[in-house]
């Protein structure tokens, strides 16, 4: 009796610590937008893009395969129509320079999105408030495999139209001139 009741409790026990370690390690995720600790410090900028795909608040901002920041907030822009993201990068990091690309790439290929950063040429640095000019919109794989089975029905549509397009006039003529090269073979063999 006493050891079926330990064994329960052991058990309960463990399932607690399982649903504890499963929490801690959800808001540890760039997608969750929860982070445990304090407020992380740095300079924030602005980069706006036509599409973002699925990125989310959270998502590592990197260098070079280093990551320098995260992804602060993601916003619309009504007036331009794009979306407005605020990059948090640490101060570590403070000699960007301010001509500098970003561009939403995935890890892996169903990784997470995130944001790298293309270094540019300028002596002048980006720095708090600072828009990062050049950006380049996410690659959406939906939209990829779209194309491509749209372009591949296309290709296929148009293969089986090429051999039976010919009107009927077209047939007459060519009937006429095969006709005609075999008579006139023909007639040369006469």
């Amino acid at each position: 009796m006493r050891s079926t009741r330990s064994l329960e409790v052991g058990t309960g026990l463990f399932v607690l610590l399982g649903f504890a370690a499963l929490a801690f390690l959800t808001t540890q995720l760039p997608s969750s937008g929860l982070k445990l600790g304090g407020a992380k410090k740095g300079y924030h900028v602005l980069a706006k893009f036509d599409n973002i795909g699925d990125l989310k608040p959270g998502a590592p901002v990197s260098m070079a395969g280093v990551t320098i920041g995260e992804v602060d907030s993601i916003k619309f822009d009504p007036k331009d129509y794009k979306a407005a993201v605020t990059l948090r990068i640490s101060n570590t990091y403070n000699q960007i320079p301010d001509d500098s690309d970003a561009s939403i790439a995935t890890q892996g290929l169903l990784g997470g999105k995130y944001i790298g950063i293309g270094p540019g040429g300028s002596d002048m640095y980006l720095k708090e408030g600072s828009t990062i000019p050049f950006t380049q919109s996410a690659i959406v794989l939906e939209n990829l495999v779209n194309k491509f089975f749209a372009n591949f029905a296309n290709k296929a549509g148009g293969d089986s139209n090429s051999g039976s397009s010919a009107s009927p006039g077209d047939a007459a003529a060519n009937g006429k001139n095969g006709d005609s090269g075999s008579n006139a073979g023909k007639e040369k063999q006469k």
